[in-house]
């Protein structure tokens, strides 16, 4: 009860408030997310630059 009292006072709920979410929890459990869909695929164009020549990248970049 003193660990309730706690959390509740900390999540500014009620300690009613916080048995009943739990309660509904347990008879209701949450439904599994839908699974989402697949990633986007892009072309990246191929490499612009070898990424361990750091002359390269500073070139590229600006610098």
């Amino acid at each position: 009860m003193r660990e309730l009292k706690r959390e509740a006072a900390r999540r500014r709920q009620t300690m009613s408030e916080m048995v009943e979410a739990a309660l509904r929890n347990f008879v209701e459990p949450a439904k599994p997310p839908a699974p989402l869909p697949p990633l986007p695929e892009f072309s990246g164009g191929g490499a612009r630059v070898n990424v361990a020549d750091r002359d390269a990248l500073y070139t590229i970049m600006g610098s």
